[in-house]
């Protein structure tokens, strides 16, 4: 059973200036109450430090982000095939979603996520940045992964994920 969290986005009329967005599902089976809760994320660290925050926030204030014109959602997965080892995305859900939302951008939280929606718009797969497409009247940008699984020594010739954050930051205002 997949725990998905409702996407938390400033109400209506004000529009976010940008939404994160994750993948939730394939393989995630433990419940979550909060986005980007697990041990060693980075992701409240680097919306801190690159500026979208006052504070570093802690997993659960995250339902201060839509005050501070920020959203927070996931495309669902599920599994799919008789082996159950295919995946199905519900890319359509955050089509609709964004188009109701116009958030000024979208954050896809790492390249998988980047993939997945490239294959959905059938474009390649992008990089980090900016992704020069505008998808349902947003402007797309792929941050580098913020788990902590993801240390490396470049970053899309990046010595560090900050930059990227920092870059995002600096468009989006």
């Amino acid at each position: 059973m997949v725990n998905l969290l409702p996407p938390l986005v400033p109400p209506p009329p004000r529009r976010a200036d940008v939404v994160f967005c994750g993948v939730a599902g394939v393989g995630d089976h433990r419940h979550r109450d909060h986005y980007f809760e697990t041990p060693g994320n980075a992701f409240w660290e680097l919306l801190h430090t690159s500026g979208f925050t006052g504070r570093r926030l802690a997993p659960d204030e995250d339902d201060l982000l839509p005050g501070l014109g920020l959203g927070l959602t996931d495309i669902p997965a599920e599994r799919t095939g008789a082996d159950g080892r295919g995946r199905a995305y519900a890319v359509e859900e955050l089509e609709a979603d964004l188009a109701r939302w116009q958030p000024t951008w979208l954050a896809l939280s790492s390249k998988t996520v980047g993939g997945i929606v490239a294959r959905h718009l059938g474009l390649q797969a992008p990089g980090l940045g900016p992704t020069g497409w505008d998808w349902a009247g947003c402007a797309v940008f792929v941050l580098p992964g913020s788990s902590g699984a993801n240390r490396r020594h470049t970053y899309d010739g990046r010595p560090d994920r900050l930059s990227w954050w920092q870059e995002l930051h600096a468009l989006s205002r």
